[in-house]
């Protein structure tokens, strides 16, 4: 627990602190974007001046430097217009011809937005408007906090990915180890029981009694079976889901109580799925087992088997407690159980057996508190 704990101030503490830096780093772009775009208008206001110096200059002066200043001035596009808001002058627009006066004017719009114009008194009584917009670094730096959330984005769904699969993969880990120790552990005495039905025999028990022992023991080396089978890909037959499914109702029939009302509703005619048989035995027994601990033993339990075109459905409906909406998808997760009793694995035993194994689906097709569940699981026919 206290490793759990640990581990849990160690994540939220990364998540803070990696939380912190992003800020850090965008509030330090956002700074040099707006100290970037201030010195650009700077720069604008001094090639403003430049420009006035050069119109209002006597013929001798010398405007070498201000000529320097409007000629140093290349990545910045820049209209100038007169008092009627007519353009005069265009400078670093390369990729738009002077004539094409509807392309100029939807750029001068633009500028218009970017930047507050600058005021040229170029002769007395006279004025010039300058209007510019963002050179292309400032461009590139104004997506550049966009660009870092995705990557951070994407590093994130990365790190998730990689965390749900690892976690995923030690689940399966355990599971199967699980499993096959639990079938190791069972196949000892079992091996130990078929001798003494060997024994019973040679002493002349009733036939009746060595049946009933007899069909015991295949039912816990069909168990042992189904154990050794997880975490191992499994042999899927061609079979008749109708006549697998109605031999495991069946025997769960005959060993409940007779309070619980059993019903089989199935089409007349065989339906053949790709299926492991021990596998399938197993998602039937834990759905009617569930249903049954949900009525608590005494209830009404169906089971109804339809055929569509391409698939064929299992409903196991029951006339138990119910499941409360919130946790249709939770009752699927391991170790998520109603009961005081009991690890909660079985529903989640059984999707894995439903989705991995036999590529099916399985999902609580309808609850009501009170009133009962139906657990329904659809398979693709087999055609060939």
């Amino acid at each position: 627990m206290q490793f759990s704990e640990s581990r849990n101030v160690t994540r939220w503490i990364l998540i803070l602190t990696s939380f912190v830096i992003v800020s850090l780093i965008l509030w330090n772009t956002y700074t040099f974007f707006q100290r970037f775009k201030k010195d650009e208008r700077l720069k604008m206001e001094l090639w403003a001046e430049a420009q006035t110096n050069v119109f209002s200059s006597d013929v001798d002066a010398d405007i070498s430097l201000p000529l320097k200043i409007i000629s140093n001035t290349t990545t910045i596009p820049i209209i100038v217009t007169d008092e009627n808001d007519s353009i005069v002058n265009k400078t670093n627009i390369e990729d738009i011809d002077e004539k094409d006066s509807a392309k100029l004017r939807s750029l001068l719009e633009k500028l218009k937005k970017e930047n507050d114009p600058i005021v040229m008194e170029y002769v007395e009584g006279k004025f010039r408007y300058l209007y510019y917009g963002d050179s292309s670094l400032l461009n590139k730096l104004k997506y550049y906090p966009l660009a870092l959330l995705l990557i951070i984005f994407l590093f994130g769904l990365l790190v998730f990915n990689f965390y749900q699969t690892s976690k995923i993969a030690t689940q399966n880990k355990l599971w199967a180890g699980m499993a096959k120790e639990t079938a190791h552990q069972i196949g000892t005495p079992l091996s130990s029981l078929i001798g003494w039905l060997e024994i019973l025999k040679a002493e002349n028990v009733a036939e009746s009694t060595l049946l009933e022992i007899q069909k015991d023991i295949t039912r816990l080396q069909t168990i042992t079976d189904r154990f050794s089978k997880v975490g191992s890909e499994p042999v899927l037959e061609k079979l008749d889901i109708i006549a697998e499914t109605e031999q495991s109702y069946d025997y769960l029939k005959s060993r409940f109580s007779k309070q619980v009302e059993f019903t089989f509703l199935a089409p007349p005619h065989p339906i053949f799925v790709s299926i492991n048989p021990a596998l399938h035995s197993w998602t039937i027994e834990n759905l009617v087992k569930n249903a049954i601990d949900a009525m608590k033993g005494r209830g009404k339990l169906d089971l109804n088997i339809i055929e569509e075109e391409k698939e064929v459905r299992i409903y196991v409906s029951d006339s138990g407690k119910g499941i409360p909406k919130n946790q249709f998808k939770k009752v699927f997760d391991p170790g998520f159980t109603t009961k005081k009793r009991g690890w909660g694995l079985g529903l989640s035993l059984t999707k894995r057996i439903v989705e991995e194994y036999h590529k099916g689906k399985i999902k609580v097709h309808h609850s009501e508190i009170d009133k009962g569940t139906t657990m329904m699981l659809s398979f693709k026919k087999t055609t060939s």
